[in-house]
């Protein structure tokens, strides 16, 4: 019997949980100043943290659709060789020299204004092959792309902003019509989807007007290839795939520089940014969150000091240590709970209203939460231990002094 009643002596958890809300209750303003601390720094590393990974979300987005199988050929100009690409490339010997390409397509451009029915737009003239369509995913909103047998034909594939540009003022551009370049006319096979702009895709598709390599020679009378796009193997290696594309390519360039970039690589550098970028963010949101710790750790000993006479009555009537410390550092802790929940979901409506303000995509960053809740709960349990400790060290008669 004794033992039971020694194992049970002092107030219940929803008892001091009772306590502790009625005395925060009691603190009024100064209570709701600390909990307002604890509010700002929990949504400042939740709202920091959903906006640095939706910008970097949006800064990759483009560079996602290449896909993780792509790479980028240019040779640039300089000053110690300038001479002339060759007019063509030989894919097939290509892919048989590097067996791990599945699709290679090289681009010649050329600007021209492009008429139909007297309707003008600027665009942007890409002469290649078949295998650019496969090799950057593009698709057909209507008739088809080009094909192998296409490459001494007048056909022309063309891209969503200049068929919207063409088709103002009452025009209709129709797949089987006829399109004006120059002095040529070209027949319309196809009306390409809109495709995302990267910096690495060496054309703008949207802006473009796709033809036969061959066909650029009636527009110009050297055209010279200016960029190779190619598409590797799902099971190849893309910088052994990188290397041997850059050696076959160089004995073909006449001696020009070869540079292959690989967008995977370069998403893999953006995420790591993004990631520091992130946590950045993160550090500078844990600044104010420490001031509200502070301000925790003010109230409450402001709280203790008020509260001796209190903390003498208790320990008089057999209140322990460890009682009177545990009621001021669950008052502490439920100060934090509820600023990190506050906090939350402040942090996660301003990021989601920013987010939406600048036109991105949103994405919810499930660690944020983890984040900024969980450090307001321990920055507050942390900064109330101090006035918990001080408070259960008190002597009775020195507590119960009228201080």
């Amino acid at each position: 019997m004794h033992r039971r009643f020694v194992q049970h002596h002092g107030p219940s958890p929803f008892q001091l949980l009772t306590e502790s809300i009625h005395s925060l209750r009691l603190l009024g303003r100064r209570s709701l100043l600390a909990l307002l601390g604890i509010v700002v720094g929990s949504a400042s590393i939740i709202a920091l943290l959903n906006i640095g990974r939706n910008a970097a979300d949006e800064s990759i987005r483009a560079f996602k659709d290449l896909g993780a199988d792509t790479l980028i050929v240019t040779f640039p100009d300089s000053p110690q060789n300038k001479r002339l690409l060759p007019l063509s490339l030989d894919a097939d010997a290509l892919k048989e020299a590097v067996p791990a390409i599945a699709h290679v397509a090289p681009i010649t451009i050329h600007s021209a204004r492009v008429s139909l029915n007297g309707q003008i737009a600027e665009a942007t003239l890409v002469g290649t092959s078949a295998d650019l369509a496969p090799a950057l995913g593009l698709k057909i909103q209507e008739g088809r792309f080009l094909s192998d047998f296409d490459h001494r034909e007048t056909f022309v594939v063309v891209g969503a902003r200049v068929a919207r540009d063409l088709g103002a003022k009452g025009n209709s551009l129709q797949v089987g019509g006829l399109l004006q370049i120059e002095n040529y006319l070209f027949q319309v096979i196809g009306i390409a989807e809109g495709l995302t702009t990267s910096s690495l895709i060496p054309v703008a598709i949207d802006e473009s007007v796709i033809l036969p390599i061959d066909g650029m020679r009636r527009l110009r009378p050297t055209p010279e290839i200016g960029s190779v796009v190619g598409k590797v193997l799902a099971t190849a290696e893309l910088p052994t795939t990188a290397r041997a594309l850059r050696n076959y390519l160089s004995r073909w360039a006449n001696g020009r520089e070869v540079e292959v970039q690989i967008p995977q690589h370069l998403l893999d550098g953006l995420k790591r940014q993004a990631s520091t970028f992130s946590y950045l963010l993160a550090g500078l949101g844990g600044i104010s969150l420490l001031v509200g710790g502070v301000g925790v750790m003010n109230v409450m000993l402001m709280n203790v000091s008020e509260r001796r006479r209190e903390i003498g009555v208790r320990m008089a009537l057999g209140a322990r240590p460890r009682d009177i410390r545990n009621l001021f550092l669950l008052e502490a802790g439920t100060l934090s709970i509820i600023g990190a929940v506050l906090g939350g979901i402040l942090g996660l409506v301003v990021a989601y209203v920013f987010t939406h303000v600048s036109g991105w995509q949103f994405s919810f960053a499930p660690e944020s939460l983890l984040l900024g809740c969980g450090s307001s709960l321990l920055i507050g349990l942390f900064f109330g231990l101090y006035p918990a400790i001080s408070a259960a060290r008190l002597q009775p008669v020195q507590a119960l002094r009228n201080v």
